[in-house]
């Protein structure tokens, strides 16, 4: 391993585009554009800023081993200098930092009501999730809470990883929550994974700041979410909580700066999750 950087200092952006096309994209022909590279080195940035717990990796079909391999190579350049977690779960990647990820987990926990939305298909129009069906998705995040304290206690070094098999979770609603979105999509498994959001405004959800330390320029998207535009005044407590936490953990970082928060209303024929 290479000599480390010291945090806090200035990036070099070759660096962080190699270290992704060289971890996380070894054996394919297919090259990382340095663009994304480096969005995505700002997004791991994010999360080891404690500005979003968590971040799914969707650039390629990079597991966990090439993702561990990969955030080496960002500590070594003085990206992320804390504990960073690697959870593999149904397939997907996600990059976890841990602490907050646990604190975001159990806060949905306690929720009353639950931050859920229901858009199963045979609904006519989004609600949030009744009782019983916020129960059993609690009960899958309670699990997920059981297995990531598990995981920390038993973790060794400053990137650990593990495996969480989802049985019978809505991983659509589980990804949702560990993403920190205020805020999560949920529908019947057993029915369908089509929804009722088509042609449904939609309020878009959108945060960016910029970060200088990997490129001047550089405007890096931290959160992109949406929430259906007639349960915005329904979760307007919420949504106000979120972006006020986020504005606070922006206050106390100095990675990024000239925070933005900005939404809009769309209408989609059709809306995958």
């Amino acid at each position: 391993m290479g000599p480390q950087a010291p945090a806090g200092s200035a990036l070099s952006a070759p660096r962080l585009v190699a270290a992704a096309r060289e971890e996380l994209g070894t054996g394919r022909r297919w090259r990382l554009p340095a663009a994304r590279a480096l969005q995505l080195a700002g997004e791991v940035l994010a999360v080891a800023a404690g500005l979003k717990p968590a971040l799914l990796y969707d650039c390629g079909a990079a597991g966990p081993a090439e993702l561990r391999r990969y955030l080496a190579r960002l500590r070594e350049a003085g990206l992320a200098p804390g504990r960073l977690h690697v959870l593999g779960a149904g397939g997907s990647a996600l990059l976890l930092h841990p602490g907050l990820a646990r604190r975001r987990l159990a806060a949905v926990l306690r929720a009353h009501p639950a931050p859920f939305m229901d858009v199963s298909a045979g609904r006519q129009s989004p609600g949030l999730c009744r009782p019983a069906e916020a129960k059993a998705i609690k009960d899958h995040l309670a699990a997920l809470l059981a297995h990531l304290r598990a995981a920390e206690a038993t973790a060794a070094g400053p990137v650990s990883s593990s495996e969480v098999v989802p049985a019978g979770w809505n991983l659509c609603t589980i990804v949702g929550v560990l993403l920190g979105y205020p805020a999560a999509y949920a529908f019947s498994v057993e029915e369908s994974a089509e929804n009722c959001l088509a042609l449904t405004p939609l309020r878009v959800f959108t945060v960016q700041a910029s970060c200088p330390r990997i490129k001047n320029g550089l405007r890096v998207q931290i959160y992109s979410f949406s929430i259906p535009e007639s349960l915005c005044a329904e979760l307007k407590e919420v949504l106000d909580a979120w972006c006020d936490e986020l504005k606070e953990a922006f206050s106390v970082q100095n990675d990024f700066v000239d925070l933005c928060i900005s939404s809009e209303v769309v209408s989609l024929p059709a809306v995958a999750l």
